[in-house]
């Protein structure tokens, strides 16, 4: 199967991804990830979020006391505050300062001392050391080598890390291509569809895969 993926550089597409969501997405992601009225298409994006979110949570521990979690590309903060909930110790990065922030306020004040919020690479290697990395469609944008360079990266980081990627199907390979063919200022970054049994990752296993309306994405797991 030929390869699709646009060349560009992991730096460059991290760069396109900051400037999307702490730019014009900022409100849109705010409003997407709350308790508001938003409208038909989006509704099928937040459920199929929330039953991706508890598919990925369903791959650790239900006792998280005592462990150190990376939420790799935090958002709004959802993901963390289930962990933190756990009573996992939480490193909240995100590339977007705007998005941490309004996960910081999200945060129940119980659980303020369980999560440590940062703007960011996620892929820091001064993060740290971490039982369990969470990247939950933070590296959809990424092309097949920077994917897999992310993962080892990663992998040096952590015991487990349970990750999505955009799969290969017939609809997402059509919103692909309309989204080169008809680029707009505001559309975000281009998710990078992949065939999952093409990585090449070591210990890598697929979990399921989630599709709820415009929502598709896949869940894998690296373990060490």
């Amino acid at each position: 199967m030929r390869d699709l993926s646009p060349s560009t550089s992991y730096e460059g597409t991290r760069a396109r991804v900051a400037g999307y969501f702490d730019g014009t997405a900022t409100r849109v992601w705010e409003r997407l990830t709350s308790d508001a009225p938003v409208s038909r298409i989006r509704q099928t994006v937040r459920a199929g979020r929330d039953a991706m979110r508890a598919l990925m949570l369903a791959q650790l521990p239900h006792d998280l006391r005592g462990v150190r979690v990376l939420d790799a590309g935090c958002g709004t903060g959802a993901m963390s505050v289930e962990l933190a909930a756990r009573g996992a110790h939480v490193v909240a990065i995100d590339i977007s300062p705007k998005l941490v922030e309004i996960a910081r306020v999200r945060l129940p004040q119980g659980l303020a001392g369980h999560v440590e919020f940062r703007a960011g690479d996620m892929l820091a290697p001064s993060l740290g050391r971490f039982d369990h990395v969470i990247a939950m469609d933070s590296l959809i944008y990424y092309t097949q080598p920077d994917l897999e360079a992310a993962l080892d990266g990663l992998a040096a980081q952590a015991d487990q890390i349970v990750f999505t990627v955009a799969p290969r199907t017939a609809l997402l390979m059509g919103m692909w291509y309309a989204g080169r063919v008809f680029p707009r200022a505001d559309r975000s970054p281009i998710m990078i569809p992949h065939d999952y049994r093409r990585l090449n990752v070591a210990a890598l296993s697929r979990v399921g895969r989630v599709s709820r309306g415009f929502y598709i994405s896949e869940c894998l797991k690296v373990t060490g």
